[in-house]
């Protein structure tokens, strides 16, 4: 793993809603990491060794089915943790997480993360409310994938991406855009191709840079602030709005 230095400013908002108490005992258990495109951070049915606070980056749960299909069913960055069955009693899931979108965090060994759970009842309140939120964002996701056009679920989703990143541009594969928003390869390059056209968007070689942010917020479905309060509410403190603003 390549060196990363712990930021003093929390940029996870969970870490960042902790109470100074809490964060002073999980701190000196933090390992600095830099997340791989495509790095496993556990396997369905294994046990859960680390719990991730993601900084920049995205994790992606997938289920995969008994024929070798695999589907995303939920995205982790910034604002969340990579971990939630320990959450809730639990060592091991179903599903499996592994990072498509690179960047860096933290960890944390599984077995100590418990231990603070035991003993912090703030620290727990400011888990579950996350797992709250989460919950609430698959739910939207599956009702959105059901209702809203490609091109706004694209819209939606790349905006997600670019809150969780600390630069306008990232990788972002077609493969991952494909599986989050619930289309063949094929639609995502048509709609790719017409975010491009309308200079929100630069996409080469799995490449995306954001050049006009309003303007994709204009074409997204209504998913994308509803999930966003829903975020607020929940965890209130830090937004998950991001501060660059493109096209105001």
């Amino acid at each position: 793993m390549a060196s990363r230095k712990v930021a003093a400013t929390r940029p996870n908002r969970l870490l960042s809603l902790l109470p100074g108490r809490d964060y002073a005992r999980l701190r000196p258990h933090f390992e600095p990491v830099s997340l791989g495109y495509r790095q496993s951070l556990y396997r369905a049915r294994g046990p859960i060794e680390f719990v991730y606070f993601i900084e920049t980056g995205v994790g992606s749960l997938v289920n995969t089915m008994a024929n070798g299909a695999a589907s995303e069913v939920g995205t982790i960055g910034n604002e969340g943790v990579v971990g939630l069955p320990l959450l809730l009693g639990d060592d091991r899931a179903p599903h499996s997480v592994y990072v498509q979108v690179p960047g860096g965090g933290v960890r944390v060994k599984a077995s100590q993360f418990q231990k603070e759970l035991e003993r912090s009842a703030s620290l727990r309140l400011v888990m579950l409310r996350y797992v709250h939120a989460f919950f609430n964002q698959v739910a939207q996701s599956a009702a959105c994938n059901q209702y809203h056009s490609i091109e706004q679920r694209c819209c939606r989703w790349l905006l997600m991406t670019h809150d969780r990143m600390d630069s306008d541009e990232f990788l972002l594969t077609q493969e991952f855009l494909a599986m989050m928003i619930g289309v063949q390869r094929t639609g995502v390059t048509a709609a790719a191709s017409a975010l491009q056209k309308a200079d929100l968007i630069r996409y080469r070689r799995g490449v995306v840079t954001i050049v006009d942010r309003r303007g994709l917020e204009l074409g997204s479905c209504e998913c994308y602030g509803i999930s966003k309060k829903e975020f607020d509410h929940l965890l209130g403190g830090r937004s998950l709005h991001h501060p660059r603003q493109r096209g105001v």
